[in-house]
């Protein structure tokens, strides 16, 4: 009988013999490494390591006795933050959309196909265009309009079910309003955007059509975390492609949606496998 795997997620202050005390103290338990990732940051000297194990803790009873004793004779040694979470658990994640489609089918897609490790668990919208698409996949659709002047409570009504559907994960999959600071201190480290971003950047309506008129010859996508400053927190993925003066603004736009999809879909996939660490403003990912 295959024995449970988990993945530990482990920062601390840089020192010797970090990654001996990680790999001994689950080679004491009888554990078996199947991945290790290993980073330090010489700027911050900040060490960061994340595991994957199989161990013969079968329950939540097991894993709490692996946390604590991790905690007693490891994390508190070197001043660990850490994390220790069943490999085979699926993130609960939330989805919002507005009118495009592009992020949210190219989501569902691997997701119904077993290629991300996450459970849906429903898409809100400030409009009614998706409702179709989440009927498609079996999935909740929560239609949220915003009426003039009232855009705060009902961004209370998404905060509100994100609590009570379970949900661990924010992903605005081209949901086009701003969260309030509220709305991002609540869901600090736990909510994903996903962004077009050209050199030079362009901001405010049509920017593909900005990026033709400009004749850029990169066009790109960024995703990040959420936080209080707009499109400034920590980056987990980018994409970009080559373009050029043939193309039309129609042909950015579409190989654009195609570059946003595949960027967003990789960082979700990052943050439910927990391969991504904070280090201040930056996003350390232990891909390997």
């Amino acid at each position: 009988m295959s024995r449970p795997s988990y993945i530990l997620k482990t920062s601390c202050p840089d020192a010797v013999g970090i990654v001996a005390a990680v790999s001994g103290f689950l080679a004491n338990r009888g554990a078996l490494l199947t991945e290790v990732s290993h980073f330090v940051d010489d700027e911050s000297q900040k060490s960061f390591v994340r595991v994957e194990f199989e161990d013969d803790a079968r329950d939540e009873a097991g894993l709490a006795d692996i946390v604590a004793s991790y905690q007693q004779h490891v994390a508190l040694i070197f001043g660990m933050d850490f994390e220790i979470h069943p490999s085979e658990r699926k993130l609960r994640v939330l989805v919002a959309v507005s009118r495009q489609s592009h992020c949210l089918n190219a989501l569902l897609h691997r997701w119904a196909d077993g290629h991300l490790p996450i459970d849906i668990t429903g898409i809100v919208s400030n409009h009614d265009d998706q409702r179709s698409l989440a009927e498609w996949y079996k999935l909740p659709f929560h239609y949220l309009p915003i009426e003039a002047g009232r855009k705060a409570e009902q961004e209370a009504k998404i905060l509100a079910l994100f609590e009570e559907t379970g949900s661990e994960l924010l992903v605005l999959a081209r949901y086009m309003q701003i969260l309030s600071p509220r709305a991002c201190d609540l869901l600090a480290g736990r909510a994903i955007n996903i962004h077009h971003s050209f050199l030079p950047g362009f901001k405010g309506a049509r920017p593909y059509h900005q990026a033709y008129e400009r004749g850029v010859k990169l066009i790109g996508a960024t995703a990040h975390y959420v936080t209080t400053e707009l499109d400034e927190g920590p980056i987990i993925e980018q994409g970009v492609e080559r373009v050029d003066h043939t193309m039309k603004p129609a042909d950015l736009e579409r190989l654009g949606q195609d570059v946003e999809s595949s960027v967003l879909n990789r960082a979700v996939r990052w943050h439910a496998e927990h391969r991504v660490f904070f280090n201040g403003n930056r996003a350390v990912v232990l891909r390997h």
